[in-house]
């Protein structure tokens, strides 16, 4: 019975030892196991840790707001001349 914590690969019939290595780093490689043992070797600063952390956070963002619905897109542009006209306003009773 395989238990749902194993790392690791069934190793196919006239399967190539090679192939299956393959496999296996592709799989450790999705679930990012290979990144964090990379970066696990060496200490890391608390402000290399911020620089590391703010990168990934640029690439998530990227991508989450890769495909913005036209109507999502419709509500920026309304908050944007929304705030536009508030600025007008306040600086022209300044």
């Amino acid at each position: 019975m395989a238990n749902s914590h194993d790392r690791g690969i069934d190793v196919k019939k006239g399967e190539s030892v090679d192939r299956a290595l393959k496999r296996l780093k592709t799989k450790l490689d999705t679930e990012g196991i290979i990144e964090e043992m990379r970066r696990r070797r060496a200490f890391e600063t608390p402000t290399q840790r911020k620089v590391r952390k703010a990168r990934s956070a640029i690439k998530r963002n990227r991508v989450r707001w890769r495909y913005i619905s036209e109507s999502a897109e419709r509500k920026m542009e309304e908050r944007k001349a929304a705030a536009d006209a508030a600025k007008a306003a306040q600086g022209g009773s300044a």
